[in-house]
């Protein structure tokens, strides 16, 4: 089969979700299942600290390849094209035992990134490995479950939970600090614990909108497999499209919801991109001949092509390089109600 065959399809294909995808947005704003963001983003005037994590667990059951090249490769990319001032790394191929990712070291991170950030200062976080889910205790997770990191010495140490993420490195943040997550992981979609969840128009979700999500993966895979005939990328796509479908039918559970809000909602401008949905794994692929996260390639990818893209757009372009390629579907999240049609910056 044709390169240009293959392409012709995805391009097509590609086409007939865009605009799909903005029929359904448009009535999903009509019948009231998003609301339009109110806030806006503050300046980053002051000090620009970052803190890079990437576990390949080497030895490990799970061993992982990319994690260590994600790191290498965001942080080079960001410290050519962003002034950063001061750079935290955490890899699991030093020989600092300090500068090992383990609970103990990362949550010591945490505390080192946002530590006298005051307004206007700017904080980054990109972190890559491995990421799980538990059972949720404590009543703020609309699908029951708690997400997690997972440190290098997890199997005696544990791992670090989502509220506990929140609680260190985000909760009383100042007004007027910007913090940017890149979360390249599994079940990644909450795992910062903040409450608002963006569709690709710049919307919020006020109610799951998976199932319009679903529609289109469904319709998108139909037609490439028309055009292309591929059929195992059809059926993985098939398989993805009806998870989102099923998973919008329970509806979310909406005291959760509410309890997020309340108690998770941030004075900082607290922005997260992630590799996937809560209920999605994320992939450790190999791109270009390098073992690499698709979340962290896509990021500097669609950052290549065009520096001064908005929030939304670069979420969008993130998510058309993946798509057909990759079940996983980026997302991006808040703090507050944050209008995110600023260029990216950090």
């Amino acid at each position: 089969q044709s390169y240009k065959g293959i392409k012709f399809a995805d391009d097509i294909a590609t086409q007939v979700q865009q605009k799909l995808g903005e029929h359904l947005s448009n009535k999903a704003r009509e019948n009231g299942s998003t609301e339009q963001a109110t806030d806006s983003l503050g300046q980053v005037t002051g000090r620009r600290k970052a803190l890079f994590i990437g576990i390949n667990y080497f030895g490990q059951n799970g061993e992982l390849r990319g994690c260590i090249n994600d790191v290498h490769n965001i942080k080079n990319f960001l410290s050519k094209n962003y002034r950063i001032d001061e750079i935290l790394v955490l890899t699991d191929d030093q020989t600092n035992p300090q500068k090992m990712p383990t609970r103990q070291n990362i949550l010591a991170a945490f505390r080192w990134l946002r530590n006298g950030a005051k307004s206007g200062d700017s904080l980054i976080f990109h972190y890559s490995g491995h990421g799980g889910s538990v059972e949720d205790t404590d009543g703020d997770e609309e699908d029951g479950m708690d997400e997690t990191l997972i440190p290098v010495d997890y199997q005696h140490a544990g791992y670090i939970v989502d509220d506990e993420i929140h609680d260190v490195l985000v909760r009383g943040l100042p007004k007027g600090v910007r913090l940017t997550s890149i979360m390249d992981c599994c079940h990644s979609e909450s795992i910062l614990d903040l409450p608002y969840i963006y569709t690709v128009d710049g919307d919020l979700q006020v109610i799951e909108t998976s199932k319009n999500e679903g529609i289109v993966t469904l319709v998108g895979a139909g037609t490439r497999f028309l055009l292309d005939g591929n059929k195992k990328k059809a059926i993985a796509s098939i398989k993805e499209g009806m998870k989102s479908l099923m998973s919008s039918t329970s509806g979310g559970n909406s005291a959760a919801r509410e309890k997020a809000i309340k108690t998770r909602s941030t004075e900082a401008d607290v922005i997260q991109f992630s590799g996937c949905r809560d209920s999605q794994t994320s992939a450790d692929a190999q791109i270009g001949g390098e073992a690499t996260g698709a979340m962290s390639y896509a990021l500097i990818t669609s950052l290549k092509k065009n520096k001064n893209q908005n929030y939304t757009q670069l979420l969008k372009e993130m998510r058309q390089l993946l798509n057909g390629k990759y079940t996983q579907i980026p997302c991006m999240s808040a703090g507050r109600k944050l209008v995110l049609d600023d260029s990216f910056a950090i």
